[in-house]
């Protein structure tokens, strides 16, 4: 009864109705709801909406116009496209396997065949489970869908190396899981290329309770947008100045997997890439950067590539391969891009994102503020995977813990542990090349401060903290320290903070430099790094922390000569390297 009420209401304002179906997929009966606007014409697009758990294609589509809905038969009938709801089994999505992408696959396929749909111009969202089921679809349906939206259905997925630049709109309210939107769309900013730094819009289209964030474009053009609304909850916005419905078709429309714009996509340097230079002030020196990019024309030829930094024009290509090299860059943050145009004159704009610093301070552990990612700059291994930042998405294994105890001596930590417990096996870097960042130090004398300490380890576990060569691996400088304080494997315990630790070491010539972590050398030894500090006391090397022996760590509480010899107690004048510092001993 009341679907006949809402069919009548639909046929009196001029719009059609929503018809039920059906398709069988995998031997088993699948159903949907379609809207179908009069006079549809042939090669028109084709939008796919998905439910939310518990919930059904009826009431996504219009379950007497409640907040859940997404209402969309006034935008099919006036922007003349087709609109399926289907419904999930037992009124939920298969959001991790390939049931309901299957399932999506048939209906795309149905669709061409009874309404002509153009299939450069197919569109795939979800409210809640739904846009859950939406992100597992980007990876496996790239090639076939033009734009993806998320409607308070964020999931962490890791992009394949194969799946094309996607645009990706999410909508959501911030009192609903908001903490999980930016775990979910980082991912893809990184994959699209486009930059870390978002622009916003404020009062997003008049409305006070909106606010527009956008990434890129990234490469081939793309962008990743957040439509946040403030205080909402889980419901999908029906607000004049913010309609969902008009919002999802307003974006994906700009979309369409037949180009003719040409492709291009910037392939290194990889975007949010930092350059790290310590350095006295004005003296900081940054290497060249070469930037390379891909191009291509869908229907045509590249005519050229050009590359900017900024607005600055620094190198114009004809033919492959397209690259440029950055010479001379100043401490700042550095817009990067490759135009590329065709030979019927149309352009298109792949845009990355690198940021020199010239620091007399670096507090890598400030980027520890995602759970369960790896942050960018950092490498960790564990004697079985290698991972690097940034890249998110674990469930086990090295990566950021929040901690969540009533009290606790930090709230994220980076854990990485050793599987094997063979020596140096279990470990977390920060400044290889795969971790984004470089750290280039001048000569001088440093202080790193860092505190420390296990997860699982109730004896606990030793642990090495080094400065190595970026290429080469060789030890500079090393200590060796003994955390006191083991979390318990539980990130709601609490436990208090651990002391914090001072290293002292000298770099005596300029290079690249990593910081290296390694847990004790048994088998599943672990560290958890709750704070560390890189601090430029000088650019004068002083000739303490330098041992001779690439390999040598200076223990506390014993005595080194200044060539870094363990010489026990002084047994004549001199000056010693006791605990990190210098120590004058008159006999």
């Amino acid at each position: 009864m009341k679907q006949t009420i809402l069919s009548i209401l639909l046929l009196a304002a001029g719009l059609m109705p929503a018809q039920a179906d059906n398709i069988t997929v995998g031997g088993t009966s699948r159903s949907y709801n379609i809207i179908v606007p009069k006079n549809l014409g042939q090669n028109r697009p084709l939008l796919i909406f998905c439910h939310g758990y518990n919930q059904d294609a009826g009431w996504m589509q219009n379950s007497e116009f409640k907040n859940e809905t997404v209402s969309m038969e006034a935008v099919c009938d006036t922007a003349k496209f087709v609109c399926v709801f289907p419904n999930g089994i037992d009124r939920a999505w298969d959001t991790g396997g390939d049931r309901d992408i299957n399932f999506i696959k048939a209906i795309i396929e149905r669709m061409v065949t009874q309404h002509k749909i153009d299939r450069n111009r197919i569109y795939l969202g979800g409210f809640s489970m739904g846009g859950m089921l939406t992100y597992n679809a980007i990876n496996k349906m790239s090639d076939q869908i033009a734009a993806f939206v998320s409607c308070s259905g964020p999931s962490v997925v890791t992009p394949s190396s194969k799946t094309r630049p996607v645009p990706i709109l999410h909508i959501q309210g911030t009192a609903d899981n908001w903490g999980g939107v930016q775990p979910a769309l980082n991912p893809w900013i990184k994959h699209n290329g486009c930059s870390t730094t978002d622009k916003v819009i404020n009062n997003y289209n008049g409305f006070s309770g909106a606010k527009l964030h956008i990434w890129g474009p990234g490469n081939d053009g793309v962008e990743v947008r957040l439509l946040e609304l403030k205080d909402k909850g889980h419901w999908i916005c029906k607000e004049p100045q913010v309609y969902t419905g008009k919002e999802i078709w307003n974006f994906c429309s700009r979309y369409s997997l037949n180009k003719t714009m040409p492709n291009v996509k910037i392939t290194s340097p990889s975007t949010g890439g930092k350059h790290i230079s310590f350095a006295p002030k004005g003296e900081a020196v940054f290497p060249d950067i070469t930037i390379t990019a891909t191009a291509d024309d869908p229907n045509g030829t590249v005519e050229k590539v050009e590359f900017y930094d900024g607005t600055t024009l620094i190198a114009t290509c004809t033919q492959k391969p397209y690259k440029a090299t950055l010479s001379g860059a100043k401490a700042a943050k550095h817009t990067l891009k490759a135009v590329a145009t065709d030979n019927d004159g149309e352009t298109s704009t792949a845009t990355i994102e690198v940021t020199m610093q010239a620091p007399t301070t670096l507090t890598p552990s400030t980027d520890f503020k995602e759970a369960n990612a790896l942050p960018a700059g950092w490498t960790t291994y564990d004697s079985s995977e290698r991972r690097t930042g940034y890249s998110s998405g674990y469930s086990s294994g090295c990566r950021v813990l929040q901690f969540t105890g009533s009290s606790k001596g930090f709230n994220y930590g980076l854990y990485f542990r050793n599987i094997n417990g063979k020596a140096k096996q279990g470990w977390a870097k920060y400044g290889l090349s795969d971790g984004g960042t470089t750290l280039s130090l001048a000569p001088g004398h440093y202080t790193l401060k860092y505190k420390i300490c296990n997860w699982n380890m109730a004896d606990f576990g030793q642990v090495e903290v080094g400065i190595e060569r970026r290429t080469g691996s060789t030890t500079i400088a090393s200590q060796t320290y003994m955390p006191n304080i083991n979390i318990g494997n539980v990130a709601s315990n609490n436990f208090s903070s651990p002391q914090q630790q001072t290293f002292e070491f000298d770099i005596a010539e300029q290079g690249d430099y990593v910081i290296a972590i390694y847990s004790a050398a048994s088998e599943w030894s672990d560290c958890i790094v709750g704070q560390l500090i890189l601090t430029a006391n000088s650019y004068v090397v002083t000739g303490i922390s330098q041992p001779s022996s690439p390999t040598l760590s200076l223990t506390p509480s014993h005595y080194y000569d200044l060539q870094g010899r363990r010489v026990g107690k002084p047994s004549k004048s001199g000056l010693y390297i006791r605990n990190g510092k210098k120590v004058l001993i008159s006999k």
